[in-house]
């Protein structure tokens, strides 16, 4: 049956559910917002297993198929997509569409523009000396795989891995986070229509919800969030030898140097730091810049704050809001670990933190040993490229390090000098956006990467074909082996090493 449900959560949260009756293979009930939980069973799992297994899952045909229907969705509720990310965080508009609704849709084309051409073998020379034959690697799917998202960009970073997922030719079950409800209540309500309901599931629920799904075999778990739900994650995998992805964060450095341009890294650095209200993983955590250009520098990102916000950045219709309470309490903690150069004002009812910079940061401080994953910017100044390269080797791998410097040297040095999961010069968030590039963590900021073709590659697995010939066989491979039979042997597989 179809029964439309209207779930009032609040005064913008309108968004409809659609309540369907499972096929005997798991339970659903509404809870008291109105909104759908799933209970995730053993023959809901054992299910998902099974119409993997049939193959219907692999042709090029079915995968693109779920492409469009991704895309169909993106378009046809980008309106209520909207409404849904506006409840949960406040996000302006135009930040959904630049970083979550356009950015799925251009990855959507990209991956489907080339997907048979990375499902074609690729083949490989057979040595001369093991002919006649033919020799291929082929990438397979996976099987079933587990997605759990994040709150941050809770639609970008639930679609993304599905839609790698998907070009590998996979079922699978996703698990949004339950700190974005609207977002959540969106996902597990509309988009199943849009695609193969008998190979994907959308479930809601809480921490408690996630330890549950993570006692099942999967054949790939692919998770993103914090470092403590990480090592949950990848500890419970390990009890199933379950591979996973883990798309985790840390603390990007900025770095600029004497040799930048202060007008463009002023403007870029308060636009990437402050976008989502300082919650992406790839913001930079902590900004280093050279004595001799503290000032102007400063100087420079308060008139961008002003420029891009107003005033009171509280009115602005472009700047988002804290996800929660919990964040909120932390992230005001901050405001008086250093000197304010721009913002520090705080409104608990409405989970508002202004834009901050702020300068003369200890090294000891909260700040700096911890991701901040807010709007709140701490300052610090180097007198040497060498010593600020210290600062970041001194903590642990970021997903990105970034710098603004015209000297080719210095992101030599950088690159050369520093660990991180991506670089990017000049400007900020943008490695991210690059189809082509591969994006990930390394070390503490995760394992694994995704997105375009690095995305079908991690929801597949590689597979060596060899094919040979019956004739001819000589004896020379078998036993015995006498000692003229070892040299000529010997002097083949030296000949063709």
């Amino acid at each position: 049956m179809n029964v439309r449900l209207n779930a009032f959560t609040g005064n913008i949260r309108h968004l409809y559910v659609e309540w369907h009756t499972l096929r005997g293979d798991g339970l659903i009930h509404v809870n008291r917002c109105g909104a759908m939980s799933f209970l995730y069973d053993d023959r809901m799992h054992a299910g998902l297993k099974n119409y993997f297994d049939s193959g219907r899952t692999k042709p090029a045909g079915w995968r693109i198929a779920q492409l469009d229907g991704l895309e169909s969705f993106l378009r046809e509720r980008e309106a209520a997509i909207a409404r849904a990310l506006y409840a949960d965080l406040r996000k302006p508009a135009a930040e959904t569409f630049l970083t979550e609704t356009g950015w799925l849709l251009s990855e959507i084309r990209h991956v489907r523009k080339h997907l048979r051409r990375w499902m074609k073998p690729r083949r490989v020379s057979v040595p001369l000396h093991y002919q006649p034959g033919r020799a291929r690697v082929s990438r397979e799917p996976l099987g079933l795989v587990l997605i759990i998202g994040a709150w941050n960009y809770p639609l970008q970073l639930c679609l993304a891995p599905l839609i790698g997922a998907v070009a590998g030719g996979n079922c699978a079950l996703l698990k949004p986070s339950e700190m974005a409800p609207a977002t959540s209540r969106l996902l597990a309500s509309e988009l199943p229509p849009y695609l193969d309901q008998e190979a994907f599931r959308v479930v809601e629920g809480g921490p408690e919800h996630s330890a549950d799904l993570l006692r099942h075999r999967f054949d790939h778990i692919f998770f993103t969030g914090s470092l403590t739900k990480g090592r949950e994650v990848m500890q419970a995998a390990a009890r199933l030898i379950t591979p996973v992805t883990l798309e985790l964060g840390g603390k990007c450095p900025c770095i600029v140097t004497e040799k930048a341009d202060l007008h463009i890294a002023a403007r870029r650095i308060v636009w990437g730091k402050f976008l989502n209200a300082g919650q992406t993983c790839i913001s930079p955590d902590y900004l280093l810049v050279q004595e001799s250009v503290e000032a102007p520098l400063l100087d420079l990102m308060r008139e961008a704050v002003d420029r891009f916000y107003g005033p009171d950045p509280r009115e602005s219709p472009d700047y988002a809001r804290i996800a929660d309470d919990r964040q909120f309490r932390r992230l005001s903690g901050y405001l008086l670990e250093g000197e304010v150069v721009a913002g520090g004002q705080a409104d608990s009812a409405d989970r508002y933190i202004a834009p901050t910079i702020l300068r003369g940061v200890r090294p000891g401080s909260p700040l700096m040993q911890e991701e901040v994953f807010g709007p709140v910017l701490p300052v610090l100044a180097f007198s040497s490229l060498p010593e600020a390269v210290e600062i970041v080797r001194a903590g642990s791998e970021p997903l990105a390090v970034y710098l603004f410097s015209r000297d080719p040297d210095e992101l030599d040095m950088v690159e050369a000098r520093t660990l991180s999961g991506g670089v990017c010069c000049n400007d900020l968030l943008f490695q991210a956006s690059v189809m082509g590039l591969p994006f990930g963590g390394r070390g503490m900021s995760g394992i694994g990467v995704y997105h375009g073709r690095a995305g079908f590659e991690t929801f597949t697995a590689t597979r060596s074909v060899l094919v040979r010939s019956g004739f001819p066989d000589p004896d020379l491979r078998y036993p015995p082996y006498g000692s003229g039979k070892m040299r000529l042997l010997r002097w083949i597989i030296n000949l063709f090493a």
